[in-house]
C-alpha cells in the first residue's frame, strides 16, 4: 500500500546512497531500506506513535531502532544539510547563507 508520506523515485534517490550499508559481517538486510524510510517518514508526517504504525510496515520496533540510530549517527542532520544546500543552488544562491535571522 503507498501512503502520501512515501517517497517518491526521485526523492529516493536524493538520499538513498546517504542510508548506511548494512554492517559487514552481520546478518543481511531482510527489509529494504526505502520501506524502513518510509515508515519513518509516515510516523512524523502523521504523528501517530510508533505502537500505532501500520501492519503493513516493518515491525515499530525495528522502524524505531532504525530511527534512533540514524539520528545518533547524525543521518538527519546531514541529509537536511545536504538537500538544503542542493534547493540553495537550485535557486541560484550560494550553498551556505550568510546571515541568519532570529525571532524570540
Amino acid at each position: 500500500m503507498r501512503y502520501p508520506s512515501d517517497l517518491t523515485d526521485k526523492q529516493w534517490a536524493l538520499i538513498a546512497e546517504a542510508i548506511p550499508a548494512a554492517k559487514p559481517g552481520g546478518r543481511p538486510r531482510k527489509i529494504d531500506p526505502r520501506e524502513i524510510v518510509n515508515a519513518i517518514f509516515y510516523v512524523l508526517r502523521t504523528g501517530c506513535s510508533w505502537r500505532s504504525l501500520p501492519h503493513d510496515f516493518p515491525k515499530w520496533q525495528l522502524v524505531y531502532v532504525y530511527f534512533r540510530q540514524w539520528e545518533q549517527q547524525g543521518l538527519w542532520q546531514a541529509l537536511n544539510d545536504r538537500l538544503r544546500e542542493q534547493v540553495r543552488q537550485q535557486a541560484g544562491r550560494d550553498r551556505q547563507p550568510s546571515a541568519a535571522i532570529l525571532d524570540s
